[in-house]
């Protein structure tokens, strides 16, 4: 077992929701790749954890609706190095980076009017254009 995830001062991962296997990469790498399993796949239990606020784990749906498998997992691979320890704890960053997106909630968007000035210098200009355009028609008899 691994230990936990600590993501920030107020949240920290348990140990309990993080599994990890290691499987056989893929790519090149000789006889090499063939009997070393260094490819790392961390699973984090998304429905299942309370480690999250609610509004979090919907913002972390929807950025890792790719990764997550069909018992609600994130499910997070690393085969960058040939290490299987380095190869973990890239992965572990890799799901820490994503939970800590989750954890920034959006900024509201406040409304606002376009400023008269702006609204009367585009009428102005379109005004312009205009007069110019009609200035360079040829004048009918």
């Amino acid at each position: 077992m691994t230990e936990p995830l600590v993501i920030s001062e107020k949240i920290t991962i348990p140990a309990a929701e993080i599994s990890w296997t290691a499987v056989r990469a893929s790519g090149p790498g000789g006889q090499n790749v063939n009997k070393v399993s260094s490819k790392i796949e961390v699973r984090f239990d998304l429905e299942g954890t309370r480690a999250l606020p609610e509004g979090a784990k919907a913002r972390l749906r929807a950025i890792a609706r790719s990764r997550i498998d069909a018992e609600g997992r994130v499910v997070v691979l690393s085969q960058l190095t040939r290490d299987r320890q380095r190869n973990l704890e890239d992965a572990r960053a890799k799901l820490a980076l994503l939970i800590e997106k989750a954890l920034v909630a959006p900024a509201t968007r406040k409304p606002t009017r376009t400023p008269r000035r702006a609204v009367r210098n585009r009428l102005d200009e379109k005004r312009r254009n205009a007069e110019r355009k009609l200035g360079r028609a040829i004048p009918r008899d």
